[in-house]
């Protein structure tokens, strides 16, 4: 099993005119192909990544905040950056992880004064899966 350890993917683009947020929802492997240990201390493989970001996209595409409060945000971009996709793409092996890149545009005050304000400085992804034990 390759290494492993925990990390969190913070928002690395924003646009305060547009109000508009990027960042990775998710990253399973580091650029030097280790494998990420997620908050919940799940790993993900490449496969159920890329089903889960197209499920999202496909059945929800919306941001809510905190989890608690829906409708805050609306997806504007989604790619799920595969190790085949990057090859097909001309990206250098080891020049981006295996994972989630995503965008929202932020339609709901609060949010995105949290955002703002620093008080919010990530993305988290929520959803259903079944856990098989890994040894």
């Amino acid at each position: 099993m390759p290494k492993t350890w925990r990390h969190r993917f913070n928002i690395e683009k924003m646009n305060d005119e547009k109000r508009i947020v990027f960042g990775w929802a998710l990253v399973a492997f580091d650029k030097d192909g280790n494998q990420i240990v997620d908050h919940q201390k799940d790993l993900v493989d490449e496969a159920d990544l890329e089903e889960m970001a197209y499920r999202f996209v496909l059945h929800y595409r919306e941001g809510g905040e905190m989890h608690i409060k829906g409708g805050s945000a609306v997806m504007i971009e989604s790619i799920v950056f595969t190790k085949e996709k990057q090859q097909a793409m001309g990206i250098p092996d080891g020049a981006l992880p295996v994972g989630w890149w995503i965008g929202f545009y932020v339609t709901d005050d609060d949010a995105w004064k949290g955002i703002k304000s620093g008080m919010y400085k990530a993305f988290s992804i929520e959803g259903t899966a079944i856990r098989e034990e890994v040894k």
